[in-house]
């Protein structure tokens, strides 16, 4: 299995640079991918300083085998379990933690993982090889409707009752298996973008399916739920997301975080000091600049976001 696929990490010196508050802090990297942020966060890293990874990709776990340095860490799970699996480190509290959040270029380069409609292969799009569904398991055995419904939701394309109809039609003559079929299946629905017609009309499709059989969004709420509680007072939450859905996400966790008191009825006779206090602080929004985005393509769509964590007001 071809393995050397290449990938430039998006804002790879500011979101650990923004991480980074205390170089003898625990830091977790929720999402390895091939270490670029990784590498940079150790760098910032003390001596006594540590390094715990996460990915579920297990391509992704054996590249981590190349760092040998002993502040540093990988573990074989969804940043979804991080809370459970630092647990059975014996850890409880960390300085802070960093996602990146989304497909990385290997998975997308390497045909035999079904990401991509360019490249023909396998139609498995699965993150975790080990486990799960395929996407060709879940295109073959889905019923129209919520195949419709999985590629409006998470792909916010408007021609997916025609794509999802058209899908099963074809699966009756022949089970879709590859990526190449799939893409033809809704080429032939989705018309050029006329706003942008070196768009591929499968772009929407392969999103939403590759999310849904990631779980991608109840995943990463699962993880900032589980940030929450593994940050100490001071530490950073930084994520970089790539397309709205996640952002949206992110951006609404973070501001309700930071102004709980939104959740009360603003009728009740409610003094200031009563009301709870913000657990998070400082938020931030960061894009990567002209200069990487002209070297970085993949970067043009990525938003960093940062908060600190503030326990004040958080009854014990």
């Amino acid at each position: 299995m071809q393995t050397n696929f290449t990938h430039l990490s998006v804002l790879a010196k500011r979101a650990p640079c923004e991480l980074v508050t205390n170089p003898s802090g625990i830091y977790v990297d929720a999402t390895f991918g091939r270490g670029g942020h990784s590498r940079e966060i150790l760098r910032l890293l003390g001596s006594d300083g540590r390094l715990i990874a996460f990915d579920r990709d297990p391509q992704a776990v054996e590249s981590a085998q190349s760092i040998t340095d002993p502040r540093f860490s990988i573990v074989h799970a969804p940043f979804s379990e991080m809370k459970e699996r630092l647990a059975d480190l014996g850890i409880d509290k960390v300085t802070g933690i960093f996602m990146d959040v989304g497909v990385s270029s290997p998975q997308i380069d390497d045909a035999s993982r079904g990401f991509s409609f360019r490249n023909d292969g396998p139609l498995d799009m699965r993150m975790d090889t080990t486990r799960g569904m395929t996407a060709a398991e879940w295109i073959n055995s889905a019923d129209e409707r919520d195949i419709a419904r999985v590629i409006d939701l998470y792909g916010e394309e408007r021609f997916a009752r025609k794509i999802a109809r058209a899908i099963v039609n074809e699966r009756t003559k022949a089970p879709i298996t590859t990526t190449k079929q799939l893409a033809s299946i809704v080429a032939a629905c989705v018309p050029v973008n006329k706003k942008d017609p070196t768009q591929n009309p499968a772009t929407r499709t392969f999103q939403a399916i590759r999310i849904h059989v990631n779980a991608e969004l109840d995943e990463l709420q699962k993880a900032l739920d589980a940030a929450m509680d593994l940050c100490q007072d001071g530490a950073r939450i930084a994520v970089i997301t790539f397309h709205s859905l996640e952002d949206r996400i992110v951006k609404r966790f973070f501001d309700d975080k930071a102004h709980p008191e939104r959740a009360f009825d603003s009728r009740l006779p409610l003094r200031a000091d009563q009301m709870p206090a913000p657990e998070l602080v400082d938020i931030q929004r960061v894009l990567p600049d002209d200069a990487e985005c002209s070297v970085n393509p993949r970067a043009r769509s990525a938003i960093l976001r940062i908060a600190t964590r503030s326990r004040k007001g958080v009854q014990a």
